[in-house]
Order: structure tokens, then sequence, then C-alpha cells
């Protein structure tokens, strides 16, 4: 389930081939919009054969050929039930997907799945067979798709098959299907507005001209977690494809993430008591220190990274005391003299988006060849003890307990994944080793404690899957491609801090009362949000995402039956 790419390289220009053979252009976030047709492009009549019953969705055709104009390539995405059940003929589909056109204008594919839930078939939403099928037709992959639908099997099919999923709601849109999505909008027009923008915010404005003869040295900063610098890395590949050196002011949570990234020339470590959530006093000489360490670097201009809640100014302030001429940021706060690129991003935009349209008002844009994904520099070889690649990492703790998974659930899942036949990895860091202990027991590999994150790097990277809740091995399994099923905490929008432009499948309540609080500690006894996640939804996760079992499977206690098919956002509607 790896994406059709080329390993990652840890030169800061490395062009590097989104599908074989054919080099993505860069910055562009995506070549081609997949679109569901009942309820998205045409009013959803059931089971509909008849031609004259299509009636476009208001402001279908307009936003359609607004699609056209931007050089997007078009593909429709349906599940047609109607032709298992002889509700309807291929012939009277053919007809209507003909009057279609005629209203709506030439798509590139049509792809149709005609099989009834029961058939077991790859290709039904929530299954990724349509969206894997689209992208090959149209000459791209699925990490540069885009699926517009209105139910949730529209946007679980397209977060499997590593696409992004919109969803535009109608009357008969479940809320909690509202709520898991990580991309809404309001209706088609304001779908593809926000896709264009989007797209736009990635167009690099005209870089500053160099000083000192030419070469450029830049300041990155992203002083964080580990997961967070992980997920600036496109924005720092971005800038270091227009630079001569890039150094990276980092924290030392983020220390050991700094030194996967490729494009970084050198670290500066630093504490920020500002940005830092065990914030120590503000101390006079240390802040004196690191002016003096800026100033040594003798950058030419600066690009500080920050989160949606967090304020680059006192840094900037900083950076201007150190002598730096030219400094970038997103800031909603008037700035003053403190920057000359003041960069604003709505919020909901993804963080690794976020960062790479930083860069390009910076005037800095991926070289040709890459792409908007996470990389990290090549990874070692697995431990012997995790064995042959393609099995599960399940890594059950996080830095913030609000975002890992209760101890009982991640044990339940670990005896499950066993029992239906996967090698499970257990993996967490050196205060997680009771937890990984327990979560392990007798049956899967304990880790625990055992790997810094360049070694937990290489163990996700040999893997068929991870479950993970929303931490740094969800961003290292994106960075090499590693499907992932997410026990997403909904303390944080999905949208902003989900895998990024990777196979997911996302499980939990999204409509827990912790929803949108940034808690660090879980705010509701008993952790609701994540308690409900059965063993099962994740077997199923995992047959959905193409993860096989690749061992015998074996009794656990008393569980050793087979999971029935899955029917994550399953929608009011069968189609």
């Amino acid at each position: 389930m790896r994406r059709d790419r080329g390993e990652p390289d840890q030169r800061r220009s490395a062009g590097v081939l989104t599908a074989p053979g054919r080099a993505g252009p860069a910055p562009v976030l995506f070549d081609a919009v997949l679109l569901d047709r009942d309820g998205t492009l045409v009013e959803d009549v059931p089971y509909n054969g008849d031609p004259d019953k299509v009636r476009p969705m208001p402001g279908a055709r307009a936003a359609l050929d607004r699609l056209r104009a931007a050089g997007l390539k078009l593909a429709v995405v349906t599940n047609q039930s109607g032709l298992a059940r002889g509700l309807f003929t291929e012939r009277q589909l053919d007809r209507v997907h003909r009057r279609i056109e005629e209203l709506l204008g030439p798509f590139d594919s049509w792809q149709v799945c005609p099989h009834d839930d029961g058939d077991g078939c790859a290709c039904r939403k929530p299954a990724p067979g349509l969206v894997h099928a689209a992208a090959d037709a149209l000459g791209t992959v699925p990490a540069r798709c885009v699926l517009i639908g209105d139910i949730g099997r529209d946007v679980t099919a397209a977060l499997a098959a590593g696409a992004a999923g919109l969803l535009v709601p109608t009357p008969v849109t479940r809320a909690e299907e509202i709520a898991a999505a990580g991309w809404v909008a309001d209706d088609l027009p304001a779908a593809v507005a926000e896709l264009l923008r989007r797209q736009a915010a990635l167009r690099p404005a005209p870089a500053a001209p160099a000083t000192g003869g030419g070469r450029r040295t830049v300041l990155v900063a992203r002083s964080d977690s580990a997961g967070d610098v992980l997920l600036t890395g496109p924005g720092i590949r971005a800038v270091a494809a227009g630079a001569e050196r890039v150094v990276l002011l980092c924290g030392p949570r983020g220390r050991a993430a700094a030194d996967l990234l490729p494009g970084v020339d050198e670290v500066i470590e630093h504490r920020l008591p500002w940005i830092d959530p065990v914030p120590g006093p503000v101390e006079p000489a240390r802040l004196t220190a690191l002016i003096t360490r800026l100033a040594a670097v003798a950058a030419d201009e600066a690009v500080i990274f920050t989160s949606f809640h967090q304020s680059p100014l006192p840094l900037a302030l900083l950076l201007r005391m150190a002598g730096v001429a030219r400094i970038a940021a997103i800031s909603d706060d008037y700035p003053g003299s403190l920057l000359d690129v003041r960069h604003r991003v709505p919020v909901g935009v993804p963080e690794a988006e976020r960062a790479l349209s930083l860069a390009a008002a910076a005037g800095y844009a991926l070289p040709a060849g890459d792409g908007p994904y996470l990389r990290l520099r090549p990874a070692p070889p697995p431990p012997p003890a995790v064995g042959d690649p393609g099995y599960v990492v399940l890594h059950p703790g996080s830095a913030a307990q609000a975002r890992g998974c209760p101890p009982e659930v991640a044990e339940r899942i670990a005896r499950r994944l066993t029992a239906a036949g996967h090698r499970v990895v257990v993996t967490g860091g050196p205060a997680e080793r009771d937890l990984t202990a327990r979560v392990a027991g007798g049956h899967a590999v304990d880790l625990g404690g055992g790997t810094g994150l360049a070694e937990l790097s290489a163990v996700v990277a040999a893997a068929g899957a991870v479950v993970v809740g929303n931490t740094g091995p969800a961003h290292l399994a994106a960075a090499h491609g590693v499907p992932v099923v997410s026990l997403f905490a909904p303390t944080v929008p999905f949208g902003q801090w989900g895998p990024w432009r990777v196979p997911t499948v996302r499980l939990g309540d999204a409509t827990a009362a912790c929803r949108d609080t940034r808690a660090a500690h879980c705010p509701i006894p008993g952790h609701p949000c994540l308690r409900g996640v059965e063993p099962d939804s994740v077997l199923d996760a995992l047959r959905l995402l193409g993860v096989p079992a690749r061992g015998p499977a074996t009794v656990v206690g008393a569980v050793s039956r087979v999971a029935p098919p899955v029917v994550a956002g399953g929608g009011g509607r069968t189609r």
C-alpha cells in the first residue's frame, strides 16, 4: 500500500517522482478532482435509470467549468447498486450519464461500482477501489486527487486511498459524518472556490533579491513537538530548494525530528518560553545568548513556521535584534515593523499545507519533481526483533495524554489483531515501558523505550500499517507512505492534524465533548472519544486499507471470529 513515488532523499533539491515515470508539477496540491454523482453533481433520485429525471445541483456547471479552466482533470466515482439489483440496465445508466454530460460538460473518466453491499467487492465506496481506478485513468495518483461527496462513504473512500476528502453535506448527511470529515464546504461552488484558493496559495511570490553575492542563508524556525516539526518538512524543503544554506531553530522536543528532515544543514536547539507547553520563566540572559547565536548565523532572511494558535512575533523581535533583514511569518496580529512578509491562512488548513503556503508567500517553491508530501532522510534497517516487514505497529501512548489510546482499549486491539493473524509490534517512549508491556502482553513484540525517533522511523518504515493516535508516529508513517489507522481524539481538528496524504481510516467518536478543546489531558472522565473503539473496527480498517495478516490466525482468550465487512461512514443511502 505504499505510494508510487521514489525513496526519500536527504539532498535538499532531490527530485522525487509522484508516479512511475511521471514527474509531478510542484507545488500544485491536486491534479484531479473526483466527484460523487448523486447528491453532489445531480439531485439524488434513488436508483435512477431515467435521463429525464436528471437535475443538476445548484451552481454545479459553473463550478465544474472553473475546475476545467484551472487545468484540473475531472472524474465521476459513483456507487450504482441498482445494476446489481436489476433496477436499471447498463444501457439506461449510460443514457443517464450522457444526459449529465449534456448538462454539466464532459468528464475525463467515469468510474462506476455496479455491486451491492453484500457482494464484497473492492470498488464500492467506502472501499477505495474507485478512487484508485480514477487516479490511474487520469494518469495521476490518489495523493494528488480530492474527492468531493455528500456522505461519509465518500470521505472514507478518499482517505483510505490516500486522497483528500471534501464533504458537501445535504439534508440526509448524518451529523457524525460532518463531524468526522476533515474538510467541509456548504455547497459545490463553495468547495470549488476553496479548493482553487488553496491551490493558488502555493504559487510562490517573487523572491527577494539574495544578498552576499547571490548566496543566501535562510533561518527557518519551528519550535514545537516532533510531530509538528515533521509536518513542517515540506515547507522547509521548499525553502531549501531556493537557498544555499538552511539553519533550523527548534526546541528540545522537536530536535530528534529536525535531524530527520531533508534540506536542513544545521540545527540550533533552544527552548522558546512562548511556545513550549511547559514553559519556564523568561530569562533575559538566555534570550541574550540566543540573539548572539542567531546573529552568528548571518542569515539573509528568516521564515518562522508556527501552528495556527501560536504567535511568531516574539521570535521575530529577537531576529530583528540579531540583524536579520527580511522575516516572513503567518500572523493575524498586527506585526508593526517585525515582519516583511505577513501571511494569513484561514483556520482549518492542514499544517503541512500551511507551512508550504508560508514558504510560497516568502518566494519559495518545491523543486520540479518533488511534491507536497512528508519526507525523511533514509531510515536504517529496523531492529531484528520485529522480524520481516509487513507487521502492524501499535503505538498506544502520546506526550499529550488526551491523544493517547486508553490502555485497556490498546490491549484488546493487540490481542484481537494477533488472533486474526497479524504480527503486532508495540512501540512507545522510555516513560511508557509499563504501558507497552501491558499492551504487548505475551503475544506482541514490545519495543517500549527501546527506540529513539530515528529507530522508530525505521520500525515504522517496514510496517504494513500503523495504529496510532494523533501523535508523532502517525506523521512518521505518512512520511514513509505507510497506511494509518488513526485513533484520533477530536481535541484538535482532524483536517489540520490528521495523517497527511497517506491511506488512512479514522476511528473514534468525532462528536465527543472534548471536541476542539485542544486539551492535553482528557477533560472528560473515561476518555469517551476513544474508549468505544472496538478491536474489530481496527481489523475492518486494516482490510479497507488492504493490509493483509502475515501469519496464521490464533485464538487469544475467547476471540476467534472473523470481523464483518467494513461499513465505515455508511451514510443514509445505499445507492
